[in-house]
Formats: C-alpha cells, structure tokens, sequence
C-alpha cells in the first residue's frame, strides 16, 4: 500500500491491471486508464504479463479530472500519449527523452481527452458496512456461486430488505449490479490468463456463454471475443485464479 503527493493514471499497455483504493478496485483492461487523485492509499496488482505505465499529473492539471478513483475510456489519442510520455522504451529500459515543454503540452493533451472522455463502470466499489463485506469475502472467493441475497442473508443473519438498502444507499447499486461488476472484473482477469470465453462463463457463474458475453460487452464495451484478440499479449492458460488474487 502507498499514496503519493500528486495523483497519477495508470494504463496497462497490455494484460489487465486491477488498481485498490479504500474506495474500491478499479479494473484497467488494455482500453481504459485508471485515475488516483493524490493522497489515496492503493496498490496496484497485475494479472498475467502486464505493461503497465503510470504518468504523474501536477496539481494544477489534477484540479481538472475528478477528485475521487475513476476509470476512463482510453481514446486513441490518450493512449498514443501515455505511450509518448512513458515509451516505447529501448533496449535500455529508457523512457523517451522529451524536453519539459513538450511533456507539459503532451500532459494538457491527455488530460483533455479525460475530460472529454465518461467514466467508465468499471470501478467496483469497498463495501464498508459488516454485513455487505461479508458477503464481499464470499462472492469473492467463489465468483460462481449464484446464491440469492435472502440467502446469503441468512448465512449472515440479515433481511433480505436490509441488504438491499444497504447496497443501494452505500454502493449506488443493486446487489445483482454489484455482482455482476465482480464476475466481469474476474472474467478480465481470466481472459488475460488466456481462458476461452466458454470457461470463463461458466468460472464467472453465467449460466451460458451467450449471457455472459451480453453482460461483458455491456460494461466493458466490447466482447470477450475481440477482447482477447485486441491483446497484445499471449500469455498460456494458467490455473483458474481466485477473484482478487494476482496471477502474476
């Protein structure tokens, strides 16, 4: 865990990056650049063979994007400059050499394509109440499990009506919203270990894999499909991982 005195966007160049804040977890697939303001205790964990890049912004530049984590669609634009700002390194391992002016102006630019750029629902959000964590630790250790909320509310000992409350008035969403986002950030995570789409439906708790492509394409923006073959990397099948647990 660490924060930093600027806050600072993380794109993952290739693989999947999952960024924690005590906000949340926010998934950075090889599309998206994920926004930490300054101050925000996190870490970051990759999943398979991940490129990942970071680019400091001053604070002058920072007033600009949202104050709270976020994750953003990375436009072409955007990721040709956090390319120019961080690589393509040489041999050596050296960032490119420009001059501070050029950086300053490459730094205005991305930080327009953020502002032009929506949010991205791909930030899960910390549960922080007792009860909802609870059930956090179980869906995360097995994604799959399709138990209903009453259900879980009775391992937990709590109302159906209760939980729902407090998902909608802590998390913004239902508890189905919620755990659909956790099976898609999984599904990322196994798609970047190089599981097919069938497998990862089935790990995920999809009932079929013309379901789970539907809820994918519709947070993430494109299927699992082209997902996996607009990678840039190839990486083996590895073991189906644990939801949260870096495969790295």
């Amino acid at each position: 865990m660490q924060s930093h005195a600027r806050g600072h966007l993380v794109y993952a160049a290739a693989g999947v990056l999952t960024v924690h804040t005590e906000r949340g977890t926010s998934i950075v697939p090889a599309n998206r650049v994920a926004w930490t303001p300054a101050g925000f205790t996190h870490h970051h964990r990759a999943h398979g063979d991940t490129d990942m890049r970071i680019v400091f912004l001053a604070p002058s530049l920072a007033r600009l994007v949202p104050d709270h984590p976020a994750v953003f669609l990375a436009s072409g634009l955007a990721r040709e400059v956090l390319l120019a700002l961080t690589g393509p390194r040489d041999q050596d391992g050296a960032a490119p050499d420009h001059s501070r002016s050029a950086r300053t102006r490459l730094h205005r630019v991305l930080v327009d394509e953020l502002r032009d750029a929506h949010e991205q629902p791909l930030h899960l959000p910390e549960p922080q109440d007792d009860r909802l964590r609870a059930i956090a630790r179980m869906l995360y250790e097995t994604p799959a499990d399709n138990a209903t909320l009453a259900e879980l509310g009775k391992t937990i000992g709590a109302s159906t009506r209760t939980l729902s409350r407090l998902f909608r008035g802590e998390l913004g969403m239902t508890f189905y919203e919620w755990r659909t986002q956790l099976r898609v950030h999984h599904a990322l995570v196994l798609l970047a270990d190089g599981h097919d789409t069938t497998r990862t439906a089935y790990a995920c708790g999809w009932a079929n894999p013309s379901s789970f492509i539907a809820a994918f394409t519709d947070i993430v923006g494109t299927t699992p499909g082209r997902y996996r073959a607009g990678r840039r990397t190839t990486a083996p099948a590895s073991p189906l991982p644990t939801a949260g647990k870096s495969s790295s």
